[in-house]
């Protein structure tokens, strides 16, 4: 019996892992795309035209020097877009792109290091919120739970709190703590909008789990 018990439970770990690596990163990364799309008007507003001219062709840079995957040359293009226009909504934006290089490459290390940056960096709370989501994701699969659940503690922008939600449920599932885990994820899917596939996607979660959210949600009022 104590077999079948720990063979479900693998089971269901296994059906969180499979859905979180599958669907959750990749969704949380079209974020950066949102959000750079926003960074690029705010820095015009806050920045002489030379200024962002020279931001903007030096994240091109980044960016070119990131599709050849040649670490080398990544790491000195990320260290001059550092030096030179780390303060800006660029800087930032090539933080978050070399990070998600260096995850890819399976230089965690790196990875941290580069979001850890854009975290403490970024005078901009979107940013700061998504490098610090995306950075316990990376902690999480380094197996530093604690870590992952600090760098979630902090205060958040009101329209992250569902994706919070769930990144916690992430790491407690992982952790093996599925009763938190579980409370977590119902946190999430309360908080996203009912017609969004984010929410979709933790439903999935909760069933994996053995609960069914739908039933709860239509007593509550919620379509």
């Amino acid at each position: 019996m104590a077999n079948q018990l720990d063979l479900e439970e693998q089971e269901q770990l296994d059906q969180i892992k499979h859905a979180w690596k599958q669907y959750g990163n990749a969704i949380t990364w079209v974020l950066i795309a949102v959000l750079g799309t926003y960074a690029g008007w705010n820095f015009y507003h806050y920045w002489q035209r030379g200024q962002a001219t020279q931001a903007a062709a030096m994240y091109e840079e980044v960016e070119r020097v990131v599709k050849t995957g040649d670490m080398v040359k990544i790491e000195r293009a990320f260290a001059d877009m550092k030096d030179k226009f780390g303060a800006t909504a660029y800087g930032q934006q090539a933080g978050l792109l070399v990070a998600r290089q260096y995850f890819d490459a399976g230089k965690l290390d790196q990875a941290k290091a580069a979001l850890m940056w854009v975290a403490e960096k970024s005078s901009d709370p979107g940013y700061q919120a998504v490098a610090r989501l995306r950075l316990a994701a990376v902690l999480a699969d380094s197996k530093a739970y604690a870590e992952a659940l600090t760098q979630l503690a902090g205060p958040f922008p009101v329209q992250f709190e569902a994706l919070v939600a769930d990144r916690k449920g992430d790491v407690l599932m992982l952790d093996g703590k599925k009763e938190l885990a579980r409370a977590e994820y119902d946190k999430a899917y309360r908080a996203f909008e009912p017609r969004t596939e984010y929410r979709r996607l933790v439903e999935v979660k909760l069933n994996a789990l053995g609960v069914d959210p739908q039933p709860a949600a239509v007593a509550k009022g919620t379509p």
